[in-house]
């Protein structure tokens, strides 16, 4: 177990001048104080002279946080390339878009646009496909700045009411509200305190199924814990108070409840999940009459072992189809009964096959499932016997996004992207096996001039990994290239090729950009998500590191040119990787990382992330994040290449603390004039940030490691042509 000695009170910021690292700095930082906070893990004794930093009301960080963003905000301003990237970044985000259209039983369709630079996209509706669409809800009237999101919305089934989910700055907790989409007034109803959560509406306008968190203590809804989630169901029109508890495991505080209804609206599945782990358990309830469903019905068990993934697809004349990882790590989907669903009884529809099933969904009286081989997309069409019909005709090298579709409905609509193209909503016809365009994004960027490349290296175990590079074509190899290295590297995901404004801006600028899809994701299935993660956790700073060493080996790039990014458990790859090779790299970003991996299971979700990284409380996993933790792994004297970390004083999945305890350490231990900044924003969080502040945000990140890997001047001639993928 782990104990925490405060040796000294903590030490105010003016004082902490004389215990500054000795080695001379070329740049000058706020100083941050330092304490003398020791924790003892089995043994062994870390100092955490940054504990302090975990207040978020302290006076002191807040006066340290301010300097640290006028230092950046300085340095940034003095870039020359920024205001050019910033401009050209403005006219490229500047084009319409949108998501994949949602079709209801009663024909009514809903989907959000964004005509180009609105904060957030809109919302419309369509009353029958043939009507006119008109906005349902516009959230950039909900305040001034943008700072109110708009995080999910779900109709119910007969499109009669809305309920959707609003975010302050776009925290992970949300108020849910309840629209009448013919009139477009807001009702009544009002939800509190919910958060990772579905919303599943029964089919007689009722009401919903979500699930919500104990209320935070005031003040503390950033930091504190979120535990003992429960399972509830809001009846239209009542007060929350009056909400009946449908599911609760007190045993289990950590675990994820989550409810789902079944299409023809008699069955209720609820999943139970250990945090972010892949497995989970299933459980039902039988309605009754989805006119007038039993809310109250009791819970059978399906599947309780938490042994692999059970995922429920639909039912179709009493047949559930499942997608399943048991006895298949790159997934299977098979049928049963829920009066018999033992395993041993199951029908295997879609044996495992090549590629691993991402996602997958009743269309028509078919399947249609997505399937990823070598982190590009896949989209089949299967009879519910198993019989393949047919692969969905995808324009290039890229991803489906999104799948909409009904079992009563001749229609699927998908969403497609890649590197070089926005995303594009076609809508297929299963009867007439047709596919045509829905919607197609027009860009100021010509991707004709460049190619995406799919290439494979091998990591230091000599396992294959894929990595894709997106250039100019004929691009010369001689080391000179500005070249931008991207990873994830965990919980299951892989980073399959998507359109990002900003990367016509840098293939202009004459960059490279990579994407490397490390162990740890699911690129080939759970066998590498394992290979990823606990204590194979390594292996992805290997594989990261290894890929850039193929792109300095094939003169792609060097070192002084090579810089790197991460967000999130990314932001933990990027910072692993400046602090284990920091030689390896010209610049680095840190977005919003996992920094601090002792203390990471203390605050908000992180404890959710357990399953994924185990935490120091147990004496092994204490080894392993204890060797790679990039706070606890930083070392005075060393010259750390240059970092820009970013992050938001309302991020509440990975807490700034983060954040701010690595700047300080690192900062003081820079044994170069290399900059190590820090940017903190407001009224943003770790998924949501309005339009006009990404595109500063982004022109931030990308003109800082531009700058560092030697692009001073912007192209002279872009060749601003409005091109769109008509493949």
């Amino acid at each position: 177990m782990k104990a925490a000695t405060a040796l000294t009170p903590l030490l105010l910021l003016a004082a902490a001048a004389s215990i500054a690292s000795p080695m001379r700095r070329a740049r000058a930082y706020p100083v941050a104080a330092r304490d003398q906070v020791v924790a003892e893990y089995f043994g062994t004794r870390v100092p955490a002279p940054y504990r302090w930093m975990e207040n978020m009301q302290s006076p002191a960080l807040h006066r340290w946080v301010a300097a640290e963003n006028r230092l950046t905000d300085d340095y940034l301003a003095k870039i020359p390339v920024r205001g050019w990237m910033n401009r050209r970044l403005t006219q490229l985000w500047n084009y319409a878009k949108e998501t994949t259209p949602l079709e209801v039983a009663g024909s009514r369709i809903f989907f959000r646009r964004n005509a180009g630079l609105q904060n957030q996209s809109v919302l419309y509706v369509q009353d029958s496909p043939s009507a006119s669409p008109r906005v349902l809800i516009d959230p950039n009237t909900l305040s001034p700045d943008g700072s109110v999101a708009l995080v999910d919305a779900q109709p119910s089934p007969d499109g009669r009411y809305l309920a959707y989910a609003l975010s302050a700055g776009g925290s992970d907790w949300e108020t849910l509200r309840v629209l009448d989409v013919s009139t477009g007034k807001t009702l009544p109803d009002s939800v509190q305190w919910v958060k990772f959560s579905n919303i599943a509406w029964t089919n007689g306008d009722n009401g919903f199924f979500y699930s919500r968190y104990p209320t935070p203590r005031k003040g503390n809804q950033i930091n504190q814990e979120v535990i003992n989630q429960q399972l509830f169901f809001h009846s239209l029109g009542q007060p929350q108070s009056t909400d009946r508890l449908v599911y609760q495991r007190p045993d289990l505080p950590h675990w994820i409840i989550a409810g789902q209804v079944s299409e023809d609206g008699r069955y209720l599945f609820v999943s139970l999940v250990n945090g972010t782990a892949p497995e989970n358990e299933l459980y039902y309830a039988d309605l009754g009459s989805p006119d007038r469903p039993d809310v109250g019905a009791k819970l059978a068990p399906l599947y309780t072992r938490n042994d692999a993934q059970y995922l429920a697809i639909g039912v179709q004349q009493g047949t559930l189809y499942l997608q399943t990882t048991l006895a298949a790590p790159k997934s299977r989907i098979v049928a049963t009964h829920l009066s018999d669903p033992a395993p041993a009884r199951w029908r295997t529809v879609i044996p495992e096959g090549e590629g691993v099933i991402q996602q997958a969904a009743m269309a028509g009286g078919h399947l249609i499932v997505d399937s990823e081989i070598d982190a590009t997309s896949r989209l089949t069409l299967y009879t519910t016997g198993g019989k393949r019909l047919r692969d969905l005709p995808l324009p290039t090298l890229g991803t489906v996004a999104s799948i909409s579709s009904r079992n009563d409905s001749n229609s699927i609509y998908f969403g497609f992207t890649s590197f070089l193209y926005p995303e594009r909503i076609y809508r297929y016809e299963v009867r007439q096996a047709s596919t045509q365009p829905v919607f197609t994004p027009k860009v100021r960027f010509d991707p004709t001039q460049y190619q995406t490349r799919l290439v494979f290296y091998r990591s230091k175990d000599g396992t294959r990994v894929p990595l894709f590079i997106v250039a100019r074509k004929n691009v010369k190899l001689d080391g000179s290239n500005p070249t931008i290295l991207y990873g994830y590297g965990g919980f299951d995901i892989s980073i399959m090729p998507s359109f990002n404004p900003v990367l016509p801006v840098w293939l202009e600028l004459g960059g490279i950009y990579a994407v490397a899809n490390m162990r740890g994701g699911d690129t080939y299935g759970e066998k590498w998500h394992q290979a990823g993660m606990l204590s194979h956790k390594q292996n992805v700073f290997d594989d990261f590191a290894w890929a850039a060493k193929y792109l300095l080996a094939r003169r792609y790039t060097s070192a002084r040119h090579l810089g790197i990014q991460g967000y999130s458990n990314g932001g933990l790859l990027t910072g692993a990787s400046i602090t284990q090779h920091p030689e390896l790299y010209g610049a680095a970003y840190i977005g919003h990382g996992v920094l601090d991996m002792l203390r990471y299971q203390d605050f908000s979700g992180g404890a959710l992330w357990a399953p994924e990284y185990g935490t120091s409380s147990n004496a092994r996993a204490f080894k392993w994040l204890y060797a790679y933790s990039p706070l606890d792994n930083i070392h005075d004297g060393t010259c750390y290449p240059p970092t820009l970390i970013t992050t938001s004083w309302d991020d509440d999945r990975v807490v700034p603390m983060h954040e701010f305890k690595f700047t300080a350490a690192i900062q003081r231990a820079q044994a170069c004039a290399n900059p190590i900044l820090l940017k903190t924003t407001g009224a943003t969080s770790h998924t949501y940030m309005p339009t006009d502040k990404q595109i500063a945000q982004t022109a931030d990140v990308w003109g800082f490691e531009a700058s560092t890997l030697g692009v001073r001047y912007p192209p002279a001639d872009t060749g601003h042509a409005t091109v769109s993928d008509s493949r």
